[in-house]
């Protein structure tokens, strides 16, 4: 594993760059940021024990990422359950799991609601970087992947 990260970080300098630059901003401000502004004040960061510090440094590393994720979800299923209330649809978002939503849907509702949650999730931020959303459909979530 600590081959394939060095490869990794040699392939892609950029990367070790703004994990320094975003731990070094927050150790400066005792805080990160997502996407969506919400800030998250990271206390560890300031602490003398060396794991705790470190734990601290993590989590400044994940926040912005995994949280900005968190944040555009979501965004997306409010967005969603806006539309689905709006058109009268009988379908319903059952569960969020990490990054998938997963949905009951009549038979009659699947074409529209794939097409419709689908073009939300893709639009629901605009981004340099395009967002891309992958829709699959079953009678089970597993048949669905």
């Amino acid at each position: 594993a600590k081959k394939f990260i060095e490869e990794y970080l040699k392939t892609y300098p950029r990367i070790s760059e703004y994990m320094e630059e975003v731990i070094k901003d927050a150790h400066e401000k005792g805080y990160v940021k997502t996407i969506m502004n919400r800030k998250r004040t990271i206390d560890e960061l300031n602490n003398k024990n060396y794991m705790i510090r470190s734990s601290g440094e993590r989590m400044a590393l994940n926040t912005p990422i995994q949280g900005s994720s968190a944040d555009i979800l979501k965004k997306a299923m409010i967005e969603i359950y806006d539309e689905f209330n709006k058109r009268n649809l009988k379908s319903k978002m059952i569960i969020q799991v990490h990054d998938e939503l997963v949905f009951e849907a009549p038979d009659d509702e699947v074409e529209a609601v794939s097409r419709l949650v689908k073009e939300i999730m893709e639009n629901v931020v605009d981004y340099e970087v395009p967002f891309t959303a992958e829709v699959g459909v079953g009678t089970n979530w597993a048949e669905a992947h």
